[in-house]
């Protein structure tokens, strides 16, 4: 199947609809008509623009038949994740910012509240729907109100818990809402467990045993399905059937296509999911040369090394085996490999059985979405001092995701556990190494992170070794300013000092490679030898920065013998752009540390003068500057 561009094809239809207002007057045969127009649409832009092609290609059908029955954005109108939301931005007034998508100061690859009234809640991580379409239900019936809810789930976002204690509290309270399962029987990865099974049988029998054996039934949910999600004059009959009858929970069970309507797309093991900018004709995705390897590739490379010689190292992901590397290591070893659904609590305390066992467990996992399982790394994991893995994924920021997918608060949320040991990689020689230690490292839990992207191009060792725990590096040498970075903000680092060496300031370069333990003795040297020391994370207050500054504080030794700067991410979420444009925004570039180093001396150096010219002083000032040695 071949398409033309938008500037050459032809979309009467879809030219008519300012609003979802539009659908409701047309007939069934113009719907179906304008589901084709827009399936062109999307690919025309998406082609333009790269993003998540495949599952918004899956609901054009849906989105056109819900909008056209359903009263929008009277009603309520939910997207699960929301990463198939596309059909959806066209038909409710952004067609003209289509081309923006995923573009700093563009529309949103997801919902997005402050972006359109027809996005009434935000998403982008999974099975959030029910639960807050559940919530928009009980808000509606305690005001009087006689709005509808609609909530579009995936069949991969089954998988994860909090789905059922939607689907629990919502069939517990009988309230009106409408659930559409988008049962593509494709996660990112491919479906696992024992949940897809279930869905396949039902698809499978259309019976009316099949209907009593629904487990949605069983949970108090009126059963519909399947139907053809891809039948728009079907779908629109049984959307208004349902709307005319039913008065508590409905479940309509819709099947369909990921990557529907577009060869390239249904034929490729991934559907799709997520593209870079592509020629339509050829399906040919044009993706800039690599000058290094990713960051995921290099851990996957590195683990499936360790795994080698350790038939204890086990792999686990959360419904994002390509996403982490995973699947590398599945090539390898498919029996040591468990991919759980998008199940991160459970993946967590899955480890903790396995490492409690005497396995070696690796857990990779995107830092936001670890955040999923955070009582369990505490309560299962760092309290049991069990010895798991943590290889996380996509630390700082991460570019045309936008905020939902940065990676900015691990360091936090971990560094502060009794019992962790955590590390950031600077490159990706650094990485290698980091896994190999958390491979050795069997005293406790132990996270590693590492950002999205490619490396710095450094050349790889024939073997990687463990790190001394809690002990980092100086990379370059100078004797004014002290630079000390936790993370992949090294190059930054190292490019901001050439930057000052052109103006006569002599700088430090050094990296922590460990928030926790901290190298105390690489601080207290570079704080006792320097004027100014900057510490440079890409992760959030709270972090790296507030460590040190509370290891000095316990030393006594915030009294003004050397002046400290924290460079983190913002107090703020940084909307969707190119990765430099985000940390431009951020102040974490090259450029930006260097002016961090400017302001400090500047201020630093006028405050001496100050206190030099203060009769008497000069004296007290020489006492403080000196305490360290009086100690």
């Amino acid at each position: 199947m071949s398409f033309i561009s938008r500037r050459e094809a032809s979309t009467p239809l879809l030219d008519q609809v300012q609003s979802p207002q539009h659908l409701r007057r047309m007939t069934t045969d113009e719907l179906a008509a304008l589901a084709d127009e827009l399936r062109t649409e999307i690919i025309s832009v998406v082609s333009e623009t790269g993003g998540h092609l495949g599952s918004s290609l899956g609901v054009v059908e849906l989105t056109v038949a819900i909008h056209a029955v359903f009263d929008t954005p009277r009603d309520t109108l939910i997207w699960d994740v929301s990463h198939q939301c596309y059909p959806h931005k066209v038909l409710t007034g952004r067609r003209d910012r289509m081309r923006t998508l995923r573009k700093k100061d563009g529309l949103s690859g997801f919902t997005r509240r402050s972006e359109s009234p027809y996005d009434p809640f935000g998403a982008a991580h999974s099975s959030t729907s029910v639960s807050a379409g559940l919530g928009f239900a009980v808000a509606r019936d305690m005001a009087g109100g006689t709005e509808d809810v609609i909530c579009v789930v995936g069949d991969g976002a089954l998988t994860a818990g909090i789905a059922y204690e939607g689907l629990n509290n919502a069939g517990d309270l009988n309230r009106r809402m409408f659930v559409i399962l988008n049962d593509n029987n494709m996660s990112i990865s491919p479906p696992t467990g024992a949940v897809s099974d279930h869905l396949n049988d039902l698809v499978s029998r259309t019976d009316t045993l099949a209907k009593e054996r629904s487990l949605f039934e069983h949970m108090g949910f009126q059963y519909h399905g399947p139907v053809d999600g891809h039948d728009v004059k079907e779908l629109v009959a049984v959307l208004r059937k349902l709307k005319s009858e039913s008065t508590g929970p409905v479940l309509l069970h819709a099947v369909t296509r990921k990557g529907a309507g577009y060869s390239f797309a249904e034929t490729s093991h991934d559907k799709y999911h997520g593209v870079s900018k592509f020629d339509i004709s050829s399906g040919k995705q044009s993706k800039a040369k690599a000058r290094a390897p990713s960051y995921t590739k290099v851990f996957a490379n590195a683990l499936v090394e360790e795994a080698k010689h350790d038939d204890r190292i086990v792999a686990i992901t959360a419904a994002m085996a390509a996403g982490t590397g995973v699947d590398v290591f599945a090539k390898q070893f498919p029996e040591r490999t468990f991919d759980v659904g998008i199940a991160e609590q459970h993946a967590v305390t899955f480890a903790g059985g396995l490492a409690a066992s005497g396995m070696r467990p690796f857990c990779a996992i995107y830092s936001t979405f670890l955040q999923r399982g955070y009582d369990q790394v505490v309560h299962d994991i760092a309290l049991q001092n069990l010895p798991v893995r943590f290889a996380i994924d996509r630390a700082g920021l991460v570019g045309a995701d936008g905020p939902t997918h940065a990676g900015a608060f691990d360091v936090g949320y971990l560094a502060n556990l009794p019992n962790f040991t955590v590390m950031a990689a600077s490159d990706e020689v650094e990485l290698t190494h980091m896994v190999a230690t958390a491979a050795s490292h069997d005293t406790g839990p132990i996270a590693f992170r590492y950002p999205r992207g490619e490396g710095v191009g450094l050349e790889m060792p024939d073997k990687a070794v463990a790190l001394p725990i809690g002990k980092g590096r100086i990379v370059e040498k100078g004797n004014s300013v002290a630079l000390l970075s936790f993370g992949a903000r090294l190059s930054e680092c190292r490019q901001a000092r050439a930057q000052l060496a052109a103006e006569g300031i002599s700088a430090t370069v050094a990296d922590a490679r460990f928030a926790k333990p901290l190298d105390q003795d690489l601080i207290l040297d570079l704080f006792s030898s320097h004027e100014l020391l900057v510490t440079i994370e890409e992760g959030a207050t709270g972090g790296f920065g507030a460590l040190v500054l509370h290891f000095l504080a316990a030393k006594g030794m915030l009294d003004g013998r050397c002046d400290i700067r924290t460079m983190t991410l913002p107090d703020s979420f940084i909307a969707q752009a190119a990765p430099a444009e985000m940390y431009d925004e951020a102040g974490l570039n090259a450029a930006q540390i260097a002016e961090t180093v400017r302001n400090a001396l500047l201020t630093k150096r006028t405050e001496n003068r100050r206190l030099h010219a203060i009769p008497g002083n000069r004296e007290n000032y020489v006492q403080l500057a000196h305490r360290a040695e009086d100690r």
